[in-house]
């Protein structure tokens, strides 16, 4: 198949990235792999989509190291503006939330682009109507209450304010942002300082204020979900553990965290399988699931990472397996001739 990759920017991709491990992998078992920057998109006067494309000399690479060394290098790199409309799948796999202060255009430009090309028969994923309507933390919210710890979303200090009191203790973050990023927990000893909390995770809109899991204390886990189901291999699950160093209360690995092998059981399994249904009806081909005890604390559907992470506890290269079933929607179009909506393929 013809697969392209749409990322932020192909300069700032990393070898242990996610994309870069599918990319590699597609490459490796011999599809057409292109990757392409959010601003590197055009929409054409003949009415197609088109692209300023990067991809590589080489159609095997024993790492995904040299293979994005390859792609990233100007003398190396192959460059063409290709028909975007002409590929068999697309790959939304860039981070809004990474663009929104330094480059507010390109946020929703793989989201608007990949809904073009899905009208040409482009099998895009994950779907980007079910992306757009996920473009915030709000989409959280629309999840079973069952599985979310109690949430409120405001711009008023009072309700804030409000809400720390009768939970003893929360979390404060942003509204929009990854990462980390301006995340505080508050505890009844921080209350004399909670004025200056707000200011900062409100400096960037809303507030969330949220339940404080003490589960938390031993960390996070991440569950890969694929076509609405845990993605497991050989009995194996795609997932590993985040744990929390020294007195930092963020779990991600950028923050400090460090990593360990999870185990996957029965609350896990039966949280994704809540969660399913919505995930199946937006489109929603890969996901990671943030789980901290019982409760999720975050589902992410832009561009999830750690699949490298999932591999260094189970050796299995995961990273196949999704490129193996993105391979077989495109199979399913053209059996039925293309007569699927991109986001039922997107789960099939």
């Amino acid at each position: 198949m013809k697969i392209a990759f749409i990322v932020n920017d192909v300069k700032t991709e990393e070898p242990g990235f996610t994309t870069t491990r599918l990319a590699h992998a597609a490459l490796n078992q011999g599809h057409e792999v292109w990757t392409i920057g959010v601003g590197d998109l055009a929409y054409d006067s003949d009415e197609c989509i088109r692209a300023r494309a990067h991809t590589t000399p080489k159609r095997k690479y024993g790492s995904h190291e040299s293979y994005l060394a390859d792609l990233q290098n100007k003398k190396r790199a192959v460059i063409e503006r290709i028909t975007v409309d002409d590929l068999d799948a697309l790959m939304l796999r860039n981070v809004p939330s990474d663009d929104v202060i330094r480059r507010p255009w390109a946020a929703t430009v793989a989201t608007e682009f990949g809904r073009l090309a899905m009208r040409r028969g482009v099998v895009v994923v994950n779907d980007p109507n079910g992306l757009a309507k996920a473009n915030s933390k709000m989409y959280f919210q629309l999840f079973p209450a069952e599985v979310r710890p109690n949430t409120l979303i405001t711009r008023d200090r009072d309700d804030i304010k409000a809400f720390v009191k009768d939970q003893g203790r929360c979390v404060l973050k942003p509204l929009q942002g990854s990462g980390g990023s301006s995340v505080f927990l508050v505890r009844p000893e921080d209350i004399p300082n909670l004025n200056q909390m707000i200011d900062a995770v409100s400096r960037d809109g809303y507030v969330i204020a949220q339940e404080y899991l003490p589960a938390a204390e031993e960390g996070d886990t991440r569950l890969f979900i694929m076509n609405g189901r845990p993605l497991q291999v050989k009995g194996k699950y795609a997932a590993f553990r985040r744990v929390r160093t020294g007195g930092d209360m963020r779990s991600n690995i950028h923050a400090g965290g460090k990593l360990r092998e999870a185990e996957i059981g029965a609350t896990a399994l039966r949280i994704a399988e809540i969660v399913r249904p919505k995930l199946v009806q937006d489109g929603m081909f890969l996901v990671g699931l943030d789980i901290v005890g019982d409760k999720l604390m975050e589902i992410n559907v832009f561009s999830p990472g750690g699949l490298g992470s999932a591999q260094k506890f189970t050796n299995i290269n995961f990273a196949r397996y999704v490129i193996d079933a993105v391979d077989r929607k495109v199979q399913y179009m053209n059996f039925y001739g293309r007569n699927f909506d991109n986001d039922e393929i997107c789960t099939l």
